[in-house]
């Protein structure tokens, strides 16, 4: 049975009921239920639309209805059985073999229906949406996966949040498509050949929403015009933010910041990283170390460097904040056994970041023991959040049991902060955060990539997973440079590694200086345990700390970045303007080459730079394809006209990069 009102396509059949409506240019949302009614979540799609209203028509016989909105249509028939075309060429059909089934000569005895409602008793279902698969196929974005595929078709991906491990579940297709799966709840995809199967754990309804266009960027921007895009970014943090594990106290701040100063290394953005508390959870500097952090940022400020400091969700026993904390509830709950949820360096309970009573009890700290000494930015570390186990059956918040809403929770950790400045009167506050979720680039989100290998693997995976991130609408994305984790830093394997990745993050959003630099033989300030004698205390991390040889390739490649502010500056603007990456895949600038759609091991930075990232060990010179054009190597000057694949040289103090005249 179908029906429209005020340009809605209603469907009912066998207790299911299906609504489709105009979410956007050329997009459509689609909500199912077998409740008695829709719950009134957007969840992603905060964003207002044009107001636009979809063209119905149900068929005489009343056994198919067709909605349009411009490009796009759904077909459904009487089953509620959905097929998707653009301009009338099918797109994506759901996948169906049942009787009275769409498809002329399939098999109708497997009894399989596009939608499952398996149910918890006494509970919510589990929904299960299945989708014709097409080997041809290639499917991009869906946030962060420390993996080596770029085209996802084949893959499985979980749909949970963990530490380097991002869901941000907007998928592009190379048939035309975007698909938004509008659902934080904890699940998996999978895009195998056959089928592509998403599936969302302990929920009320599917939620969906799905866009066509001709190229990826026009997907993405009809993708960012409903979910929000980023805001205006800062030109005068476009250069380098210095951080490692970690600066112990007040004074290794100040004396990073004035030895920068002395070997003519500019930096924007100084970071002071976790244990800077007397416990998890008490927000603020330990006075012992950091006896006035109010004339340490003003000393910064007066050098033109901003302050950020880190902030964990994490809150321990001992804390001064967790018994009140606690009587209040404004901590994650747990179905079962004690309520620790996270266990580093302590016995902790995370905040419930979905609280909104929770989000002002926090940020009400922060501006006091932060940002009212004029820190200029929080980190958000550990905004998955970490768990001591992704028992995610085990943990419940404000919204409901995690199963049903965890991946949202990095999106409210920030807003928490975000939306506290902006009604303290911040013009444009930004965070650097560790996770995120669909429509988090609106909310002024940094977003590096976690806690990663200092591997040359690891690095390959970096690449896969910008080029990811971007097209599933987070623009503002960037690694720690070098990786996170190294044993020794005087290993001649690991500072080759330091500077080829230098040298990739000189063309990502953001360059960051950042990791743990083994071996952990620096000794401890004091007698406490923080679980691991020299741990959390790694070697120095500038770009003089790793030799005079090494600080000259870093400082050359610093000074490039610097000469590139302005384009910088643009490219950020674009993102504001229609929700377009930094770090994009060849095929977002060359849609109409095919090859361009096969490279994943090249990008480009923005609309005019190609880049050809060392990502392996030991290499000297490297393969580059240059697209149909005019190019320009931008070290020697030496043009070249494309339409084909050439051989790079790439000694050890630069990579191939190459201008689109």
């Amino acid at each position: 049975m179908f029906w429209q009102k005020n340009g809605i396509l209603t469907a009912k059949y066998n207790g299911e009921t299906v609504r489709i409506e105009a979410w956007g240019k050329d997009s459509l949302r689609i909500r199912t239920t077998v409740y008695p009614q829709f719950t009134d979540q957007d969840w992603a799609l905060t964003e207002k639309t044009d107001g636009s209203k979809a063209k119905i028509t149900i068929s005489k016989d009343g056994k198919e209805a067709i909605i349009r909105n411009g490009r796009i249509s759904a077909q459904l028939n009487k089953q509620c059985v959905i097929t998707y075309y653009r301009d009338d060429e099918m797109i994506l059909q759901e996948y169906f073999r049942n009787y009275e089934g769409t498809k002329t000569g399939q098999s109708r005895c497997m009894r399989y229906n596009s939608r499952e409602y398996i149910p918890y008793i006494g509970g919510d279902y589990r929904i299960v949406q299945k989708f014709d698969g097409d080997p041809d196929e290639k499917i991009f974005g869906m946030g962060q996966y420390q993996q080596a595929n770029t085209n996802l078709r084949g893959c499985i991906l979980d749909l949970q949040q963990r530490n380097s491990q991002i869901t941000v579940p907007f998928m592009i297709s190379s048939k035309g498509y975007g698909l938004l799966w509008n659902n934080p709840a904890v699940g998996r995809v999978s895009f195998g050949n056959n089928i592509t199967e998403f599936t969302a754990e302990a929920v009320k309804q599917l939620d969906y929403w799905i866009t066509a266009a001709d190229g990826p960027k026009q997907l993405l921007e009809n993708y960012t015009a409903v979910t929000g895009r980023a805001p205006l970014y800062p030109e005068d943090m476009t250069g380098l933010w210095q951080c490692k594990l970690r600066y112990r106290t007040q004074q290794e701040v100040l004396e990073t910041a004035r030895a920068c100063k002395e070997h003519g290394v500019p930096i924007d953005v100084i970071v002071i990283d976790f244990f800077h508390w007397p416990y998890q959870g008490d927000w603020r500097f330990d006075e012992t170390y950091w006896p006035d952090p109010k004339a340490m940022t003003d000393e910064l400020h007066e050098m033109g460097i901003k302050v950020c400091v880190s902030v964990w969700p994490s809150v321990d026993k001992k804390s001064e904040n967790y018994a009140d904390m606690w009587e209040k509830g404004l901590l994650i709950r747990t179905e079962r056994g004690g309520a620790q949820t996270y266990d580093y360096q302590g016995d902790c309970t995370e905040i419930d970041a979905t609280n909104p009573e929770t989000r002002e009890y926090v940020y009400k700290i922060l501006k006091k023991n932060y940002l009212d000494l004029g820190f200029d930015m929080i980190w958000l570390d550990n905004a998955e959040p970490d768990l001591v186990k992704y028992d995610f059956d085990n943990f419940r918040y404000y919204l409901g049991p995690a199963l049903s809403c965890s991946n949202i929770y990095p999106q409210y950790f920030s807003r928490m902060v975000r939306e506290g400045r902006m009604k303290d009167g911040a013009e444009n506050p930004l965070n650097l955060l560790r996770s995120c979720w669909a429509g988090s680039q609106k909310y002024g989100n940094v977003v590096w990539s976690g806690d990663v290998p200092s591997t040359f693997e690891s690095l390959r995976d970096q690449l896969q997973c910008g080029i990811n991130m971007g097209l599933a609408g987070i623009p503002w994305w960037t690694t720690d440079i070098g990786g996170f984790m190294t044993d020794d830093v005087n290993d001649p394997g690991f500072r080759q590694l330091l500077v080829r990745w230098f040298e990739f993050a000189v063309f990502t959003a953001v360059l960051r200086l950042h990791g743990e630099r083994g071996p952990l033989d620096i000794p401890k300030l004091d007698d406490r345990d923080w679980g691991g004698g020299y741990l959390h205390t790694g070697h120095a991390n500038e770009l003089w700390s790793y030799g005079e040889g090494i600080f000259e390739i870093l400082k050359k490649n610093l000074d490039l970045r610097l000469s590139l502010k302005d384009y910088i500056c643009s490219l950020f603007d674009e993102a504001h303007e229609n929700g377009s990456p930094l770090l994009r895949a060849m095929f977002y600038e060359f849609p109409e080459d095919e090859k361009c759609w096969e490279l994943y091991d090249q990008y480009m930075f923005g609309p005019e730079y190609l880049v050809a990232p060392i990502l392996t060990a030991d290499t000297f010179e490297r393969e580059v394809y240059l697209p149909a054009g005019e190019w320009e190597d931008i070290r020697t000057k030496k043009k070249y006209k494309g339409g084909k694949t050439i051989t790079s040289e790439a000694p050890i103090d630069s990579i191939p990069v190459f201008r689109k005249i």
